[in-house]
């Protein structure tokens, strides 16, 4: 994880990976980071600290190439918590077995098992505890 310091100006920011890059809010977007590198095998690489509530306003993840990228919400600064809806986040990988394996075990919740669909990939999808709908496909 990259070292933080109390003035943000001397912060050395990681390089940000991939074309679109998620940016989630979540309640308890630390607690989401852990669960994510369990589940996704997510890489840290940089947190603002906790406030005295307990929230972050940002923490950078690499996720299988890409970044993703999260905070709680702050509904006194126009971010409330909003239900996550009308999106899923697709993680295309060589070894579906593996990555769907893990994710399983880490406790999402299948909404959608993995199997073999017709375009012909296998192709599943989870929720993970914090409202994110996930797909993992792969050959």
């Amino acid at each position: 994880m990259t070292e933080t310091h109390a003035d943000t100006d001397q912060q050395e920011m990681p390089k940000v990976l991939g074309g679109v890059v998620p940016y989630l809010t979540v309640e308890g977007a630390s607690k989401a980071a852990e669960f994510y590198k369990q589940a996704f095998a997510a890489e840290e690489v940089f947190r603002q600290p906790e406030d005295e509530n307990g929230r972050t306003m940002h923490i950078h993840l690499y996720i299988h190439g890409g970044s993703i990228m999260l905070c709680d919400a702050y509904p006194e600064y126009g971010q409330p918590l909003r239900e996550h809806a009308g999106y899923t986040l697709t993680l295309a990988v060589e070894d579906v077995d593996g990555w769907w394996a893990r994710a399983i075990g880490s406790g999402v919740e299948v909404t959608v098992p993995l199997e073999r669909m017709f375009w012909g990939d296998r192709y599943g999808e989870v929720c993970d505890p914090f409202g994110v709908r996930w797909a993992i496909v792969g050959k």
